[in-house]
């Protein structure tokens, strides 16, 4: 393709045909410093995968506090203290329920775990794990998350 077509399409054409990004929350539960830090990953309900408690923001809620009682839920984190600025976001692609796919880009908030209670509202549909920073990384699936993890 000639270069005149194809800045064309990159700059005028192609932005046209792409999704808007909903915004989502997670929180990047830790315990420990140095080289003692570990992050909590819980699978996803639908493919099992390892990811990060998530969710959408919450009416009444700030994006830092959403991002702490979807810890709660998914996980099970209790009175976690999260930090009221993110570390960073990362972009990935949900399915919904309905079987679209909704493009997200989901803000990071760091959050110092002090308790976990053994039931909480998601318990029976998700395994969690602790582990160093840099095995998450290789855990999950997402390229902007596995360098924010890398990077913690």
């Amino acid at each position: 393709m000639p270069p005149i077509f194809q800045t064309a399409w990159e700059e005028l054409v192609s932005p046209l045909f792409r999704r808007p990004f909903h915004e989502q929350v997670a929180a990047l539960c830790y315990r420990g410093k140095g080289a003692e830090k570990e992050v909590l990953l819980i699978t996803s309900r639908g493919t099992g995968r390892w990811i990060l408690p998530k969710g959408w923001p919450m009416v009444g809620k700030n994006s830092a506090e959403a991002a702490a009682q979807e810890a709660w839920e998914e996980a099970g984190v209790v009175n976690g203290m999260p930090k009221q600025d993110p570390i960073g976001a990362f972009t990935y692609d949900k399915e919904l329920d309905n079987g679209a796919v909704a493009r997200c880009s989901t803000k990071v908030f760091p959050l110092r775990v002090k308790e976990m209670a053994d039931e909480f509202p998601e318990a029976c549909e998700r395994t969690r794990t602790w582990v160093a920073p840099e095995e998450a990384a290789k855990m999950v699936n997402e390229p902007g998350l596995k360098k924010l993890l890398r990077r913690f």
